[in-house]
Parts: C-alpha cells; structure tokens; sequence
C-alpha cells in the first residue's frame, strides 16, 4: 500500500474506486463468514451489539470500528474479518448504536469524535480476551480511534498495542465541506441521509422534544444534519463546535502508541490539501498518502476485482508492530 499503491487501469478515479469496491469488489476467500453476535449493555442502560470471529483467546484481537452508517455487512469489514480468519486471529466489530439493525434506546447516537464509547467498546473487548489487542477504524469510525489514542495518552498502550485509520476525515470541517459539494453532493450526502434521516425519526419517536422534526426534515446535507441532530444530542453546541473538536488531526503528535493514518489523495470525502505533513504528527504516527485509492476503496486484481489488499497492507503493518 504505502505511497506504492495504484489502483487497476480499469478503474481511474476517485469516485470509481470508491463505488465499485463497495458494490461489486470480492470481499472474502472461500465460504461466507459466521459471525457471532454479542451485546454489550452500556452504563447508561442501552446496549451494543459486537459481531465476533474466532474462539482462540490468546490469538491477537482485531477490533474494528466502522464508518457512517456501516456494519459488519460493509465491504471493509467483511475483508478484515477474512484476514483475521484466514491468519488465525479472533475479530470483533462492535456497532456505533443504532447501525446493527436495532434501534438504540438512549437520547444519542454516535458521531466522529465519540472518543470515551470507542474507549468504552475497547475495555469490553479487552474483558473478554487474553491476547493482544490492535484496533482499525474506517472513515468516521478512524477519526474517532484516533481521538481515543489522543486523548488516553501513555495509557492507550494497556489496552492496544497499535491503531491504523483508514480514509478518515480527521479534518472533520474539510471533510464536511466536501461531501456537501458538487457530485459529492448528490451522490454520497442523499445517501447517507436516506438512512440518517428515519433513524433520527425514530429516535424522535422514542424521546418526543429531542429536537425539531421541521429543522430535521428540511437538512440537506450533513453540516444541516449535524447542526440538528448529531451537534446538540452529544454535548456540541453545533456543527462548527462538533466539527473542531472532533477532529484529530489537530491532536495527533499526542498519540504513545504505533498509529497508522492511511488516505488516498484522491478521496472525494476527504481532500488532500487537508492531509497531515510528516512535520505535524508525532513520531508514533505513520502517514500512507497514495495518490489512488478512493474512500475505503483501493481496489485490486482484474474485473471485477477484490478489496483484500487493503488488509493484508494494513493488517501486515500493525502485525510487524507485534
């Protein structure tokens, strides 16, 4: 992977090696994966539910945080889950609430910055392992690793040996801005609102008052979203406030264990001008920058192709970390 990668001559462009891979890219070897569901109830008295692969305690531990609106069903997931299996290391991928399938049942959600329930998921998965433990989180779910490994410090170390994030907005302000423009606009936004949008209903459904139905209703894209919804349910005052201090880029020469931040150049969520300089992390921090790749594409192999080589770099990283 590396500054190495480049995408099959069949798939040029940022937007291609993003939508292809997600919909069509080979996702695993052999049989499909049995997962095993678990749920964690939350000390506020909701619960989340984690999809587990393998049964060896003392293999190494691959914990996995997903992207906006992701699951266990997302490409990525699917290929790591693969990995973990066809390496003989347990896997678990504990869902942000409301993305299992079920709705949640406190007044929140989940958003980009949510450091202390990435803290929390990560001390339920060290409870029930012995093994070492690494974490990988793509796209929001990255972000967010990354501002627990910021804010946990010389303690991070006790619960995870390395971090990777993967095309992750750590520029949350950038990113935002560029999933609210153009193509990007029309595309990825009104997909992700299609499911945001009744989710968010729901959960007014459930605690009348949480906020305005008209506001939400009237969003058109996910600063409206935010400024609505994810802002004022977690404590932010509004998307700008959400947006800087949810952001980890800021943050990352605070982080003591091994961390890799990987990001295409040619995004279309994250834009590469807003990329970290080697001169602005800390020296725990490993930056991969591609020029191709996508958002959580960086597909491989002939038509129809494969996403399996973006865990096998990933994975192969943080294995040489153990």
């Amino acid at each position: 992977m590396e500054q190495r990668y480049r995408s099959p001559r069949w798939l040029p462009g940022g937007n291609a090696q993003t939508i292809w891979p997600a919909l069509f890219g080979r996702r695993h070897h052999g049989e499909p994966l049995a997962l095993r569901r678990e749920r964690w109830t939350t000390p506020d008295a909701d619960f989340v539910d984690a999809d587990w692969l393998g049964e060896d305690l003392n293999a190494p531990l691959l914990v996995m945080f997903h992207g906006l609106e992701g699951s266990t069903r997302s490409h990525y997931a699917q290929a790591f889950a693969d990995w973990a299996r066809r390496h003989a290391w347990r896997f678990v991928l504990p869902h942000f609430r409301g993305c299992s399938g079920e709705l949640n049942l406190a007044p929140r959600a989940y958003h980009s910055g949510d450091y202390e329930e990435i803290g929390w998921m990560l001390a339920q998965a060290k409870a029930r392992h012995a093994g070492p433990i690494v974490a990988v989180g793509v796209s929001l779910g990255g972000n967010a690793l990354l501002r627990w490994a910021e804010e946990a410090g010389d303690t991070a170390a006790a619960t995870a040996r390395a971090v990777a994030a993967i095309s992750s907005p750590i520029d949350l302000a950038a990113g935002g801005h560029a999933i609210g423009r153009g193509f990007n606009r029309l595309v990825y936004t009104r997909m992700f609102l299609r499911s945001m949008k009744p989710k968010a209903l729901a959960k007014l459904a459930q605690h009348p008052g949480l906020f305005s139905r008209e506001k939400l209703l009237a969003a058109r894209d996910l600063y409206e979203f935010d400024d609505v919804f994810t802002a004022p349910l977690h404590g932010f005052r509004n998307t700008d406030d959400y947006w800087a201090r949810g952001s980890a880029k800021p943050h990352l020469p605070l982080i003591r264990i091994p961390a890799l931040v990987l990001n295409a150049r040619n995004d279309p969520f994250v834009p590469g001008a807003s990329l970290p300089a080697a001169q602005e992390v800390g020296s725990q921090v490993t930056l991969w920058q591609p020029e191709h790749g996508g958002h959580v594409g960086f597909p491989a192999g002939r038509w129809p192709g494969h996403v399996m080589t973006l865990p096998d770099e990933v994975m192969g990283w943080i294995a040489r970390r153990l």
